[in-house]
C-alpha cells in the first residue's frame, strides 16, 4: 500500500473518530508534532489517548483532504478542519512520514 493511501486511511479513522485504528496504521514509537517543532503526542499510546481527548471535547470534529502528494518517504495532505458544525474551518497542512510501511511520524502546519 503506498504511502498517500495510508494517510488518506488515516484521516478516514479520524473522521470515524477511531483512534484505535488510527494509531493501528502507525509504528509503536510514532509521534506528532508541530512542523520541526515539539512533539505534541508520543507513541501510539500518547497518539491513541491524545485522540480520544479531542473526539471528547469536539465530537462533531471532521477533516477534509483538499490537497495530497506524496513525495518519497513522505504524504503531504493539505486539510480543512472543523472543530464543530458551526465552526470556521481552519487548514493544515500535514506530513507524514513513514518507515517500514506504517507512519512514523505526523507533523502539522498551521
Amino acid at each position: 500500500m503506498n504511502k498517500l493511501t495510508i494517510a488518506k486511511q488515516m484521516i478516514a479513522h479520524y473522521n470515524a473518530q477511531d483512534a484505535d485504528a488510527y494509531v493501528a496504521l502507525m509504528t509503536d514509537d510514532a509521534c506528532e508534532a508541530g512542523y520541526r517543532g515539539a512533539v505534541v503526542r508520543e507513541g501510539k499510546e500518547g497518539v491513541r489517548s491524545g485522540l480520544k481527548a479531542i473526539f471528547a471535547e469536539y465530537p462533531q470534529n471532521r477533516a477534509e483532504i483538499i490537497g495530497e502528494q506524496e513525495i518519497g518517504e513522505f504524504a503531504v495532505l493539505r486539510e480543512k478542519v472543523w472543530r464543530t458544525a458551526d465552526s470556521d474551518p481552519f487548514e493544515v497542512i500535514a506530513i507524514y512520514s513513514f518507515e517500514s510501511g506504517k507512519c512514523a511520524r505526523v507533523e502539522f502546519i498551521r
